[in-house]
């Protein structure tokens, strides 16, 4: 059976490391930042599979544009590189209260 401590640890939504109340400033600011950022990936994976997926099926050949089956797989790595830079980039954020960036 575990102490109190662990019982609050497994209960919380936000477990504090320090006593200072500034981690929970920091959680919720870095979880908004977190949410736009899947936001906009979204949006932009979206956008990207309209233009790309009726291309790539051959729908838009009687105007002349195609795409060849190497060129529609390297599009696609490329979408996913550039989701998974996209989220890279949340690691140079600034986060409210956060000593690091003072």
């Amino acid at each position: 059976m575990g102490s109190g401590t662990d019982v609050a640890k497994e209960a919380g939504g936000i477990v504090l490391m320090t006593s200072s109340l500034e981690g929970v400033l920091r959680a919720l600011d870095l979880s908004k930042k977190t949410f736009q950022r899947i936001k906009l990936n979204l949006f932009w994976a979206l956008i990207y599979n309209l233009i790309g997926i009726p291309v790539a099926a051959g729908l838009l050949s009687f105007a002349g544009v195609s795409l060849s089956p190497e060129l529609a797989g390297l599009a696609m790595a490329f979408s996913s590189v550039s989701v998974l830079i996209s989220s890279l980039l949340l690691n140079w954020t600034k986060i409210a209260g956060s000593a690091k960036n003072a």
